[in-house]
């Protein structure tokens, strides 16, 4: 599902979130105070606490337009070797739920140019 935003005070100009199993991630296109745009992934995991509460564990990256490049190659190198390398492994998924997308199902050219 995406969903774009309105430009707000925060700088906040495009979010897209993708669910994964028991993670979702957060990619965000934001603002800087001179208008320069940059992307932050965020990971979001549910964690169960005591008393069966819950919290979300958050991590997040900031990737700035001047790394585009060197990370898409870096994350397409590292891909490419999970491919080549990594032993199959049964979905934990039944087959009615929705399945992981695959590495190559998603496409970084836009983020590049």
């Amino acid at each position: 599902m995406s969903e774009e935003l309105e430009k707000n005070d925060r700088g906040d100009l495009f979010s897209k979130s993708v669910r994964a199993g028991k993670r979702t991630y957060f990619f965000d296109v934001k603002s800087t105070r001179g208008n320069d745009y940059y992307l932050t992934i965020t990971e979001s995991k549910k964690r169960f606490g005591a008393e069966g509460k819950f919290t979300y564990e958050k991590h997040k990256i900031f990737l700035y337009k001047e790394d585009f490049e060197k990370f898409i190659e870096g994350l397409d190198e590292a891909v490419n070797h999970i491919k080549e390398n990594a032993p199959e492994v049964e979905s934990h998924f039944s087959a009615g739920e929705e399945t992981e997308k695959k590495s190559s199902d998603i496409s970084f050219e836009d983020l590049g140019n």
